[in-house]
């Protein structure tokens, strides 16, 4: 029996004990494009679905030693970023994209730049924004949502994708902002709020590059698997509703 090679995403995100959000959303959203996670923990949470109500960051020295260890033994296909956890953390995951770039410059670094939860509860000891900015000089793409955008402006990375849920009106509207122009996808809104629901768009576009699709492909497929993710998502609890984040293959009209 000969093994089909799959490619790999190297993650640095928090552990979410609800599953919901970070790490967990992380392993099943780029699994469902195809391509297998490298998860390394950046923090540990205390969170349900709803609201987090601590966050401890790992010691970066054990960050960067999970990440070496991988880095050396699995070929890398993509990077997926969610939060630090610390300035420290963040220093940290730049030294090792850093390195990864000296060998392959073409590698792509996806960043969730989550500031805060949906309730406004703080993800990261110290500053947010001054966490991300190592990050932020490192990433081919970043997929904030409207709030982020505004908090993080000016964003000099290659890619854009910001999102539109915390807006009005009937429809979301999400907004590409690449090299070359800007594109739109506008999507219907949905009921009831979800949790987890940027960490598995960000880690599906991950997959989706990690397999070779170009930008603007990988984007469109990683909304359209994001969108049915919320539209079959389900409830453990009262409150926010987790992403049914099951293998997607895709459609043709």
């Amino acid at each position: 029996m000969t093994a089909t090679a799959r490619p790999s995403v190297l993650v640095f995100a928090g552990l979410d004990p609800s599953g919901g959000a970070g790490i967990a959303a992380d392993i099943e959203a780029i699994a469902a494009q195809g391509a297998h996670a490298l998860p390394v923990v950046t923090a540990l949470t205390v969170q349900d679905n709803n609201r987090v109500h601590g966050v401890e960051p790992v010691d970066p020295a054990l960050l960067l030693r999970q990440a070496q260890a991988l880095a050396q033994a699995v070929p890398i296909g993509a990077v997926k970023l969610g939060i630090p956890g610390s300035g420290a953390n963040a220093a940290a995951i730049a030294q090792v994209i850093t390195r990864l770039r000296a060998a392959d410059p073409s590698l792509p670094v996806v960043l969730d730049p989550v500031l805060a939860s949906g309730h406004g509860d703080a993800l990261v000891r110290g500053d947010a924004v001054a966490a991300l900015r190592p990050l932020l000089a490192l990433a081919t793409l970043v997929v904030p949502n409207l709030p982020e955008a505004q908090a993080l402006e000016p964003v000099a990375c290659p890619h854009r994708l910001v999102t539109g849920g915390h807006a009005d009106g009937a429809r979301v509207v999400n907004r590409w902002h690449g090299p070359h122009g800007t594109r739109e996808w506008s999507w219907p809104r949905l009921p009831g709020q979800f949790h987890g629901s940027g960490c598995t768009l960000a880690a599906a576009i991950a997959g989706q590059l990690a397999l070779g699709r170009p930008m603007e492909t990988a984007l469109d497929l990683a909304q359209r698997y994001c969108h049915q993710a919320l539209e079959q998502a389900y409830a453990i609890a009262p409150g926010q509703l987790i992403p049914n984040r099951h293998p997607w293959t895709e459609r043709t009209a």
